[in-house]
């Protein structure tokens, strides 16, 4: 008999011959913000949070361009103030928190006030803590900040801020976050942290999440460990993908050629058939480092959104808006093309090359594809699993209230009528080949647990793989001389 159930379910059958709802893609980011910036930020600690658009963002998580210290905010930048195009909305999972990661001691500043106005220039300041004298903020002054300058900005509402002015302040240290804050978790008495936030999105947003990226700390091993399994079954129930980049720098260790990152995905097993990774890096041409992982994340929204919210499309050969490899500053590797980006592609890591005049993603395959010694036909292609993952999803949330009715033999009829309606239209816009099948087999469903009320339908079916390589095979022929010896009309 199986597991004890009560509620709808997905699970992943055996793959059979060759090698399987939300309308969108959800990102989720969970990594350090600025909230710092934010006034009242205790509550975007450790919590998810939907960001529409970039004012949003700011509203909530603040922003800054140092995206070295604060990981989230590459995540915001590229998907929502991006001018190749925005795509949205991701969730937010910052866990900064300015109460427990800043510095020792606080911050004296010398302020000068020019026309009522002074200004700080800071991302490290906890706005909440900032204090100026005796003074009392709204009576005395104001304060607001600038996320395009960097900038605090002190406005005197009483018109005695004159001469040298004396403001304390404290600072969040970023460095201070190591992986454990990220891994996070879920105590028993219900305190969420970090990844184990991903349990909170259904039923705080409502949203069911897909996709899960760790920027920067993904090239954890015990991160990206982490992400797969708040990836599988999330609230028991939804699967996400995972897309995790490999480091260019491994402690002091250079990861910068080829070589070096095939062997390094290998040794510290960023291999799951859940997960896509990425490596190595790329800058733009402001000179901001970008993770490719991030870039995917926007891209594949961007995708999907075209394929009628359907993850049937790999986001590979499709452009990124980035202008050179990058290996960290100390690396003299200028860059490959896309004959050795396939040696990559060849051991399921997917990269970046400049090709057909732009820079594109490069790589549709799963972390579990090695060429030549594939066990299952399933791992092959990102959009693949992906697709698996979203029919899986769509039947638990499309049935979700119908759970505890009246299973009459009309329902099991109706329950499998239904699913083959959405393979039959899933089909006919191309994301699956040939005739997917859902079926209400006995086999499946044996007597002991249909008197424990688990009922079980079949979904076989094949996801349409990517035309990842095309040949035009070429032959010089002798026979166009022939026409010198024939007879002209």
């Amino acid at each position: 008999m199986a597991d004890y159930k009560h509620g709808t379910y997905g699970e992943f059958a055996d793959s059979i011959g060759n090698v399987g709802t939300q309308s969108g893609t959800i990102a989720v980011y969970v990594g350090a913000a600025p909230v710092n910036l934010v006034r009242g930020y205790e509550k975007y600690v450790n919590a998810p949070v939907k960001l529409a658009n970039f004012a949003a963002a700011k509203r909530y998580m603040g922003y800054t361009d140092n995206w070295t210290d604060f990981d989230l905010c590459e995540a915001i930048g590229t998907h929502l103030d991006n001018s190749a195009g925005n795509a949205g909305p991701i969730v937010a999972i910052n866990v900064l928190d300015p109460a427990v990661h800043k510095k020792q001691t606080e911050t004296t500043k010398s302020l000068t006030f020019v026309n009522g106005r002074a200004i700080i220039e800071s991302d490290t300041i906890i706005l909440d803590t900032l204090a100026i004298g005796t003074k009392v903020e709204g009576t005395d002054y104001t304060v607001d900040y600038d996320f395009t300058k960097g900038q605090v900005i002190i406005n005197d509402r009483s018109g005695g801020m004159t001469g040298a002015v004396s403001a304390t302040y404290a600072e969040v240290d970023p460095t201070a976050i190591d992986e454990e804050d990220i891994i996070g978790g879920v105590t028993a008495g219900g305190v969420y942290s970090g990844l184990g936030c991903v349990g909170l999105i259904y039923p705080e947003l409502g949203l069911i999440p897909n996709l899960i990226l760790c920027p920067k700390w993904s090239e954890k091993p015990a991160v990206y460990e982490a992400m797969i399994k708040a990836g599988t079954k999330i609230n028991g129930h939804w699967d996400a993908f995972i897309y995790a980049d490999m480091p260019v720098l491994n402690g002091s260790a250079k990861v910068d050629t080829i070589e070096l990152a095939t062997a390094w995905k290998q040794t510290n097993g960023y291999t799951n058939e859940r997960s896509k990774v990425f490596w190595p890096q790329n800058k733009d041409t402001l000179g901001r480092v970008h993770h490719i992982a991030v870039l995917a994340a926007w891209r594949s929204q961007l995708v999907d959104e075209s394929r009628y919210g359907v993850p049937m499309e790999s986001c590979s050969n499709k452009a990124v808006p980035v202008s050179v490899h990058y290996f960290g500053e100390d690396s003299t590797n200028r860059g490959f093309d896309q004959t050795r980006a396939n040696e990559l592609n060849a051991d399921g890591i997917t990269t970046t090359i400049y090709w057909g005049g732009q820079w594109v993603l490069w790589g549709p395959h799963t972390a579990a594809y090695k060429y030549g010694s594939i066990t299952d036909n399933r791992n092959i292609f990102d959009n693949s699993i992906r697709m698996m993952m979203h029919v899986s999803n769509s039947f638990q949330q499309e049935h979700a209230l119908t759970i505890d009715s009246p299973m009459t033999r009309a329902m099991s009829d109706t329950i499998r009528m239904r699913e083959q309606e959405k393979m039959d239209a899933l089909a006919a816009i191309g994301a699956f080949i040939g005739t997917p099948v859902v079926e209400f087999l006995p086999e499946d469903n044996e007597t002991d647990d249909l008197v424990e009320g688990n009922f079980t339908w079949y979904f076989k079916g094949t996801p349409t793989p990517p035309f990842k390589s095309g040949t035009l095979r070429v032959a010089y022929t002798t026979e166009g001389f022939d026409t010198y010896f024939e007879e002209v009309a």
